[in-house]
């Protein structure tokens, strides 16, 4: 979920938060891996909860996760999985992948948290190969209005809170600034605006 260790936010996000979030989630962690094939890097894979929804023709699943408390469970989660899943210790700014070895990155609920979304997304363009794929699924910043402006009020504490989580990144922005135009959907969980889309390296 981040590049930081936040042990006491990875048991909280573990137990309190994915339940709460679960039923909703769902159907959004299955659209965002449906119709993948081949080689998968998924960044900030936490306790593997998108592990159940990977299918043929999905070859493999390289799942990098820094905290350990999360990485363990995302290991036990990865032997339940219907692909070869391999559970790996690593940052989004120095992913472990050969360049050009991927064929699409996942990424949920995670830029939210990276220290810095651009060098993640350099690190993203870098491993995926050409006609690689980013499929996303992160809560976003507000268009503007009341909303935003709570957001950038709120932030700096929320961020110390929950394990470096930002609530006021305009993520798609930097998505299409790395990698081009995106295609997505935006809409509310819990109030809080989503986004779930890909974008697609040039061959």
């Amino acid at each position: 979920m981040t590049d930081c260790l936040h042990p006491l936010f990875a048991r909280v996000w573990t137990h309190v938060i994915r339940p709460l979030e679960e039923k909703q989630a769902r159907e959004h962690r299955a659209e965002l891996v449906t119709g993948l094939r081949g080689h998968v890097l998924e960044l900030g894979c936490g306790d593997g909860a998108n592990f159940g929804f990977y299918a043929a023709p999905v070859e493999s699943v390289l799942a990098v996760e820094p905290e350990p408390y999360l990485r363990a469970r995302a290991a036990r989660a990865a032997r339940e999985a219907a692909v070869p899943v391999e559970v790996v210790a690593g940052a989004a700014d120095a992913l472990p992948a050969a360049d050009g070895s991927i064929d699409a990155v996942v990424c949920s609920l995670v830029l939210c948290s990276v220290p810095v979304q651009a060098s993640a997304l350099a690190e993203i363009r870098r491993v995926l190969s050409p006609g690689g794929e980013l499929r996303f699924y992160e809560h976003v910043a507000s268009h503007g209005g009341a909303g935003r402006r709570v957001q950038r009020i709120v932030d700096p504490v929320w961020t110390r809170m929950a394990g470096g989580c930002h609530l006021d990144r305009d993520t798609l922005a930097v998505i299409e600034g790395a990698l081009g135009p995106a295609r997505s959907r935006r809409f509310g969980v819990g109030g809080i605006p989503h986004i779930l889309g890909s974008a697609r390296m040039e061959a």
